[in-house]
């Protein structure tokens, strides 16, 4: 017997010896999904701006859904509306094969736009707590959803390329962490084929058009949002010693809270607390009985969120203890808990390997994980291999520009000043997402 020993390196490599995909099949596919866009491009792109100018908050998306349900009716799909609250889900079967599913959301935030382009959106309607508030796609989902219609409108014209059941799912409500666990809970993994593989794209403000980044393993962070009221005894600010200023104590309470990452996690394990909204009292001169707080909370290991949920209890009620003030009610909001997103390493290599064929190997970089929040993740905790990948957005020109000394940052992911170049993100967005389920779902030559 002959033992070869090899290099640490090729050994991981061939320790996945189906990961890689054949080169030549994944351009000639790509030939094709290019014949496909060059004569849905411009359709796309004013579906895009239809869909910007039209923006729906999070649990109100009835529109969107109804646009997205109508798109996948058009191209065969059967159609279920309403899954999950305003969710869609569209079955294609074609022949024997994988199951895949592709995912976009539909929500847009409580923003108003202030891009200037010529579609901006000018809606505005009452969110759920009441307010009066503009509404915008901040966060890239009309792109996501365009190119995720031009995804299925590629797919279904090249049904001779592909074989097996695609899944297409319009989400509602990503915004508040809520969608995915909905549409979770109402079936859709039972009423509907359970995939084999999840993808999605996510745009990204901060790349230029023409670049992906992912990440392998973990990519996105848990958010949890924690809500405290702070309580003391109110009066006048004239003589705040027959008072318990609960502002002073919530002043406290924050500053105490920055030692949970400083102090008590592990330095190498990531750790946001940050305060995002304060509010207390009316008037210079009454110091108030109650101060409000609001967190966000992200971790990356579920242990660690365990930890340090139960330290922001400890610090607000410790920190009360101290100033005699009463105890103060400590609120962690599960229903927008939203769960860390960990791609599946054998998929996202699979996945990443192809896209370098479509996009050139200097456009697909490998970047660390980020403590934004998606849940899609909910989908890899249901079994299911994932993978995200995020779509760069930006022209060429904007982003060298930002990248001299001192100049001005891109505007990031919920900006009112975030406004993708359409066409090429579309484009480059089902090139990518086309090819990707292609890549999983090829037909296999005859022998």
């Amino acid at each position: 017997m002959l033992i070869r020993l090899v290099p640490a390196h090729l050994a991981l490599l061939l320790s996945f010896p189906l990961l890689a995909a054949d080169p030549t099949p994944v351009k000639e596919r790509l030939k094709a999904v290019n014949r496909v866009l060059d004569s849905e491009i411009q359709d796309l792109v004013k579906l895009y701006q239809h869909l910007h100018s039209h923006p729906e908050l999070s649990l109100q998306e009835t529109q969107t859904a109804a646009r997205m349900a109508e798109e996948l009716q058009k191209l065969g799909f059967t159609v279920t509306p309403k899954v999950g609250g305003t969710g869609v889900v569209g079955v294609l079967k074609n022949g024997d094969g994988p199951t895949v599913l592709v995912r976009t959301d539909m929500d847009a935030l409580p923003v108003t736009e202030q891009t200037g382009v010529p579609y901006a959106s000018q809606v505005r309607v009452r969110d759920r707590f009441g307010n009066n508030t503009g509404v915008m796609h901040a966060c890239g989902h009309d792109v996501h959803m365009t190119s995720w219609v031009g995804t299925a409108r590629t797919l279904v014209q090249l049904k001779n390329l592909w074989s097996g059941t695609l899944v297409f799912i319009a989400q509602p409500a990503e915004e508040i962490g809520v969608g995915a666990r909905a549409m979770i809970a109402d079936g859709l993994f039972k009423k509907f084929p359970k995939p084999d593989y999840a993808l999605a794209l996510h745009a990204e403000p901060r790349l230029p058009v023409g670049t992906i980044a992912y990440s392998e393993g973990l990519a996105l962070a848990n958010v949890d949002s924690v809500d405290i009221l702070v309580k003391g005894k109110g009066g006048h600010g004239a003589a705040p010693h027959n008072t318990i200023d609960p502002v002073v104590l919530a002043a406290q309470i924050v500053l105490n809270l920055q030692t949970i990452a400083s102090r008590e996690v592990n330095p190498i394990d990531p750790v946001v607390v940050t305060v995002g909204s304060i509010h207390g009292g009316t008037k210079h001169n009454i110091i108030p009985s109650e101060v409000k707080l609001q967190l966000t909370v992200r971790t990356t290991k579920d242990s660690t969120r365990d930890q340090v949920l139960k330290a922001i209890d400890r610090i607000a009620r410790g920190t009360a203890t101290t100033a005699r003030a009463p105890e103060p009610k400590v609120i962690v909001n599960l229903d927008e808990y939203t769960p860390s997103t960990y791609n599946d390493v054998p998929l996202t290599r699979k996945t990443m390997t192809a896209l370098r064929e479509v996009l050139g190997d200097a456009h697909v970089q490998e970047r660390p994980p980020i403590m934004g929040g998606e849940d899609f993740g909910r989908y890899g905790r249901e079994g299911i291999p994932i993978c995200m990948y995020f779509l760069g957005t930006i022209s060429q020109e904007k982003y060298d520009a930002a990248q001299h000394p001192g100049a001005a940052q891109l505007p990031g992911m919920h900006s009112d000043s975030y406004a993708p170049v359409p066409e090429p993100s579309i484009r480059n967005g089902v090139r990518t997402m086309a090819s990707a389920v292609l890549n999983l779902m090829a037909k296999k030559p005859k022998p």
